[in-house]
C-alpha cells in the first residue's frame, strides 16, 4: 500500500493536470455550465455527495460548517461503500475529488478528503 499517493481537490473548472491521477466528480447534482464531454472524470460518485437535505442545511454557510462536517461525517459511515471506490483508486495513484463549490476551504469535499484519508490510515494500521 503506497502512501505517496494523495487526494487532493479541485474545483471542476479548474483545468485537469498531470498529477491529478484518476478524477471523480463528489457532487451530487451535475456542475452548472459544465458540458459532460469537457470535464475530464473517471467516475461520478454521488453517493459520496451530502445528502439534499444535510446539504440544503449546510447552505455554505461558515458558520454551519463544523456542525457540517460532523453531521457529513455520520453520513458517510453509514455508507462505507460508497467511498470504497476512491479507496481502492488512492492504490495507484493520486486521487482527485472534483467540486463546484466556490469556497475551496468551506465545502464537502474537504470533509470528504480528510475522511477519507483517516479511513486509508485505520487500514494500514
Amino acid at each position: 500500500m503506497s502512501s505517496s499517493h494523495v487526494f487532493l481537490l479541485k474545483r471542476v473548472y479548474d483545468p485537469a493536470a498531470p498529477q491529478d491521477g484518476k478524477r471523480f466528480l463528489v457532487d451530487r447534482l451535475w456542475p452548472r455550465g459544465m458540458r459532460k464531454e469537457k470535464l475530464l472524470i473517471d467516475g461520478w460518485l454521488k453517493d459520496v455527495a451530502p445528502s439534499p437535505a444535510l446539504r440544503t442545511w449546510f447552505d455554505h454557510k461558515a458558520e454551519n460548517f463544523s456542525e457540517f462536517s460532523a453531521r457529513y461525517r455520520e453520513e458517510l459511515a453509514q455508507h462505507p461503500a460508497a467511498c470504497e471506490p476512491l479507496l481502492q483508486a488512492i492504490e495507484s495513484g493520486n486521487v482527485t475529488l472534483l467540486y463546484a463549490a466556490k469556497d475551496p476551504d468551506i465545502n464537502h469535499a474537504v470533509v470528504l478528503r480528510d475522511y477519507l484519508q483517516k479511513k486509508r490510515r485505520a487500514a494500514r494500521r
